[in-house]
């Protein structure tokens, strides 16, 4: 009788040890999404896109600003649960660059941009902007941020610093990065 228990308690471990190993295969390990550094010790590991909330599929225009140089330029966005995919176009329509996070897993290809340019940082951007705030909140308190939803927008902060501060506006959302020192807006149908 003892050796029966012993026998099915050997199986019911190693069952228990193989769901434990399927089930870390259908995600990459935390420590292998990708992230981007919020602040120089805050480090934000991008959501899985399920977190969004509301379907995007169409055109944005951005304008950027870094260091008292301006840009613009067309993106394609279509971003559901499944991940976020970009096709960045000059005003002519011609391609810059191509943007994917899907799986847990960014590619970024372009021959315009440097690249040092990282799309991690991108992503995170877009995800402040268009996930969802619990999902949100979550991650950066455990990084040591807060984030804030205010009458007009989002908030997330160091302390009581406001590092990064986004407006919404029915056709246009504003970024501003004051710990980076970038500004831009997004113009498109977010309706």
């Amino acid at each position: 009788m003892k050796q029966k228990r012993i026998i099915i308690v050997f199986f019911l471990i190693f069952a228990a040890g193989i769901i434990y190993l399927s089930s870390c295969a259908s995600r990459p390990a935390k420590e292998n999404l990708p992230f981007a550094w919020l602040t120089n010790s805050s480090k934000f590991i991008l959501l899985h896109p399920e977190n969004i909330e509301k379907i995007l599929d169409g055109p944005q225009l951005i304008s950027a600003s870094f260091m008292e140089r301006e840009h613009q330029m067309i993106t394609w966005v279509k971003a559901d649960e499944t991940g976020i995919n970009m096709i960045l176009l000059n005003e002519m329509g011609v391609t810059l660059g191509e943007l994917s996070y899907q799986n847990g897993t960014i590619s970024f290809s372009s021959s315009v941009f440097p690249r040092a340019l990282r799309p991690e940082y991108i992503v995170a951007d877009f995800q402040l902007c268009f996930y969802n705030a619990d999902s949100l909140g979550r991650a950066l308190q455990e990084i040591g941020l807060s984030f804030q939803e205010t009458e007009n927008g989002r908030r997330v902060l160091q302390r009581n610093n406001t590092i990064i501060e986004i407006f919404f506006s029915p056709n246009i959302i504003k970024i501003i990065n004051h710990l980076r020192g970038y500004t831009y807006t997004l113009e498109g149908d977010f309706s």
